[in-house]
């Protein structure tokens, strides 16, 4: 996977050993990543499946498939600022949390595929509207489309990209986008297996999420902050969950202890309504109490960041994914 991060390097190479002069190196990087793609083991999942052919665990297969792209007012203050982040929602995830807020999306069912060059576009056509920056969500499992997407768009932006996650990817994923990314805002969604594997069928979650999140601390550790926004910097979210208290203290004490200079944003818009299950601790809403027992135990932790009050839990936030635009 790591090979990714140097793909032109990796084409040169093979153009000198095979002596293939009439293959430029982007038709041979197309030819490499559909070999990896054949029997993709990109993500923790491991799925296996030929995303060439068909699609993965995740849901994605070896084209973009975006659903939605939006001027976003819900992210943190430091990100949405007043005109909004420009959102570009990717379909599918490798995660499928039974409680997403975004299942129309995770399934990897709603949304078109986009090439490259009206990925380029729509990102220019946010920033042209006036976003302050450009906010990928949940894009890992199309890393190797998006890598030289954003090299292209990168020479043609003047505002920050940001890298939207769940955690759930491996540390080597992150090192391929070393210098391509601004801001992380990776989710770290669980401290122990249990909750994970409940909720996720990921009981691995947190040993994968704390490699991934320390590598992107390496590359945008400390904050940047220009006129109320973030330049440059980690935020790494926490949703608390009706009936995880215990699993979000444990959480806010691995954040402190792993990831240097990162802020936090401890969300509490977890919404019932988004929950189709039967576990009955998912159809209510995080208590008071429940909330706040986390936010000390971060302040005790000397974590900063930002907090939600209780209105938060809304649906008013969720996006339309019938339409694109």
């Amino acid at each position: 996977m790591y090979f990714w991060a140097h793909k032109r390097c990796i084409a040169a190479l093979t153009v000198y050993k095979l002596g293939e002069k009439h293959d430029s190196i982007d038709s041979l990087c197309e030819k490499f990543y559909n070999r990896i793609m054949e029997n993709c083991k990109l993500c923790p999942r491991r799925c296996g499946a030929d995303r060439v052919k068909t699609t993965g665990f995740c849901g994605g297969g070896n084209e973009m498939k975006i659903a939605k792209v939006m001027l976003h007012y819900g992210e943190e203050p430091l990100i949405s600022g007043s005109r909004g982040s420009g959102a570009i929602f990717f379909s599918g995830c490798n995660l499928k949390c039974v409680y997403c807020q975004n299942a129309p999306i995770s399934s990897g069912n709603a949304g078109r595929i986009f090439t490259e060059s009206e990925f380029i576009d729509a990102a220019l056509r946010l920033r042209d509207a006036g976003a302050h920056n450009i906010d990928l969500i949940t894009a890992g499992h199309y890393v190797h489309q998006l890598i030289p997407a954003l090299e292209k768009l990168r020479a043609r932006l003047d505002i920050p990209v940001v890298y939207n996650s769940s955690g759930y990817e491996y540390a080597d994923t992150v090192k391929m986008l070393d210098g391509l990314i601004d801001v992380y805002l990776p989710d770290f969604k669980y401290a122990g297996r249990e909750l994970a594997e409940k909720y996720s069928s990921a009981p691995d979650y947190a040993s994968i999420a704390v490699e991934a999140i320390r590598e992107m601390c390496r590359q945008r550790g400390k904050a940047v902050i220009e006129n109320g926004l973030l330049k440059s910097g980690v935020i790494v979210r926490h949703l608390v969950l009706p009936g995880g208290r215990r699993d979000s203290i444990a959480a806010m004490r691995i954040i402190a202890d792993s990831f240097e200079n990162a802020l936090v944003s401890i969300m509490r818009q977890y919404t019932p309504c988004f929950y189709r299950g039967s576990l009955p601790e998912l159809k209510r809403k995080v208590t008071s109490f429940e909330y706040e027992s986390v936010v000390d135990e971060a302040v005790k932790y000397g974590l900063n960041g930002f907090i939600q009050d209780g209105s938060s839990a809304t649906d008013e936030l969720t996006p339309d994914f019938n339409e694109i635009f």
